[in-house]
């Protein structure tokens, strides 16, 4: 670790500085420098569009009849009204066809206006709440939320010049305006929800784009119970000595070659009321990775600072599940390690023991984040969950096969994936499944010990999620590669570059789901 070196607190993005308020009145009168409105490509105006365009004597109609400016997905019109109204500015956003509306495209769409307007220079933005506020509309507002956040996110802990710091984020304030007579509360619920995924979703970036130096094992441990201890959440670590007599063979072997000591942390959400269940969430948190003695390529290596990305998701999402206060107990499970080559490191052809007593064959030293979730989803059982997903960026594989778009899915139990991929279509954190048929496991068939942990070329991503299998016990458990989507993915309004945060939208959403009624989004 870089002693004495600037550590990532919370919140140190700048989006969590986004102050959230909610307003009833006329939209179009409402005072604030300016204003974001959606306009839908094949659908009427809805009634702050069509008040504020008739304040505006027709503008945005009369753009729309020349095919200036028709809704177009993520497009922005910039008016300035003068005197007509007592905003200063108008950034009309595109919504695109009205079918195709959903949570996770108006999180898009509104980050897109935010960071339009935020370009502008403005501070005091006000955008419509979606009316009235049933169950779409609600989720929808939460969505709005959650974009403008993400869209002002910057993680410049270490510039001290250039473009970051020269234009700095400029909105202070954002407040959603609901129509007189219309429910506020609902409006008020979804936003705080809103904002407090958003805060766990900076959580994890921050975590991410820490340079590797300044997170290591205990760094990433210190700020996984800070963060506990803040939310009122149970946590402990395990260090070495409790993981050597829990047995966990795996994953010390991968930390033998680092001077940085290994760390298992234990997150225990418990909900203050009756539970619906328990679900443990796991997360990789290779802290950097070199490949060890396998040791991997020199370009791009500093990227392998985003390995624990798993790790810092599924701290995330502690932190979103206690803010959300849900009905449902979350364990979640963090195996921190650093993967160095060292006179002490684990060799290619070394056998190691997990937790469960399997044994496993090291082929290449560099599959190391299989051999660390291993003892995590041993250790996940103790809990006695209904469930376990596991994330991590475990394959180069699964970007060969989905690309940056989605993450590669893997599990046991049929309904699990199927609730996990409808909280990806929802969130617009995709998820894509794969097979895992017996075929698969003569891939992994170790020649002196039960298992290796690397199964060849062929079905790279796959071998993973069987290796992973062999621990998961007989809990329904999904593996999510999120190795293609965790990082430098192509940007879009709501994620940029560097770290994503992926996986604390999809399980939170999931957990919501699980946790049963009452949820907003």
């Amino acid at each position: 670790m870089i002693r004495g070196a600037a550590e990532p607190s919370t919140p140190s993005s700048r989006s969590a500085n986004l102050d959230i308020h909610i307003s009833a009145g006329d939209f179009s009168r409402f005072v604030a420098d300016t204003l974001i409105i959606g306009l839908f490509e094949d659908a009427p105006d809805n009634p702050p569009l069509a008040a504020l365009d008739g304040a505006l004597g027709g503008e945005i109609a009369r753009l729309r009849a020349l095919n200036d400016f028709g809704g177009e997905f993520n497009a922005t019109l910039t008016l300035y009204p003068g005197n007509m109204i007592p905003a200063g500015r108008v950034v009309v956003v595109g919504l695109g066809k009205a079918d195709a509306m959903n949570p996770a495209r108006a999180a898009e769409a509104m980050a897109t206006a935010v960071k339009a307007a935020d370009g502008l220079g403005a501070k005091q933005v006000a955008t419509a709440a979606p009316a009235p506020a049933g169950g779409r509309e609600v989720m929808v507002t939460e969505a709005m939320v959650v974009g403008s956040k993400l869209a002002l996110y910057r993680y410049d802990r270490f510039k001290t010049f250039g473009e970051m710091v020269d234009k700095p984020v400029n909105i202070e304030a954002l407040t959603m305006v609901v129509a007189e007579g219309d429910a506020v509360e609902p409006i008020a619920t979804a936003a705080a929800a809103g904002a407090a995924i958003a805060d766990a979703v900076a959580l994890a970036r921050d975590l991410q784009n820490a340079p590797g130096g300044h997170m290591p094992p205990e760094a990433l441990s210190d700020q996984a119970l800070a963060m506990c201890a803040r939310a009122g959440v149970e946590a402990r670590t395990l260090g070495p000595n409790e993981m050597a007599e829990l047995k966990m063979g795996a994953l010390l072997g991968v930390a033998q070659g680092s001077a940085e000591e290994p760390r298992m942390i234990v997150m225990d959400y418990r909900p203050d009321g009756a539970s619906t269940g328990t679900v443990a969430i796991c997360g990789k948190g290779v802290t950097f990775d070199t490949g060890g003695i396998s040791l991997k390529p020199g370009l791009n290596m500093g990227d392998m600072k985003f390995d624990m990305s798993g790790a810092a998701a599924t701290i995330g999402i502690i932190q979103a599940v206690a803010a959300l206060k849900l009905p449902l107990r979350v364990v979640g499970i963090v195996a921190a390690v650093e993967n160095m080559p060292d006179g002490r490191a684990v060799k290619p052809g070394d056998v190691l023991t997990a937790m469960n007593g399997k044994t496993i064959e090291v082929d290449n030293t560099d599959a190391e984040g299989r051999l660390v979730l291993a003892d995590a989803l041993c250790y996940a059982q103790e809990f006695a969950p209904d469930a376990i997903v596991d994330m991590a960026t475990l394959t180069g594989a699964v970007i060969i096969a989905l690309g940056h778009q989605a993450t590669g899915l893997m599990g046991t139990n049929a309904e699990l994936n199927r609730r996990v991929s409808a909280a990806g279509d929802f969130t617009g954190e995709r998820v894509w499944e794969l097979p895992l048929w017996d075929e698969y496991e003569e891939h992994i068939k170790g020649k002196t010990a039960d298992i290796n942990n690397t199964g060849g070329r062929p079905a790279g991503t796959i071998n993973g999620g069987m290796f992973l299998k062999h621990f998961a016990g007989e809990v329904p458990w999904c593996h999510l590669d999120i190795a293609g989507t965790a990082w430098n993915v192509t940007e879009k309004s709501h994620i940029g570059p560097g770290g994503t945060g992926v996986g604390v939208r999809l399980i939170t959403r999931l957990l919501r789901e699980w946790a049963g009624p009452p949820q907003s989004g």
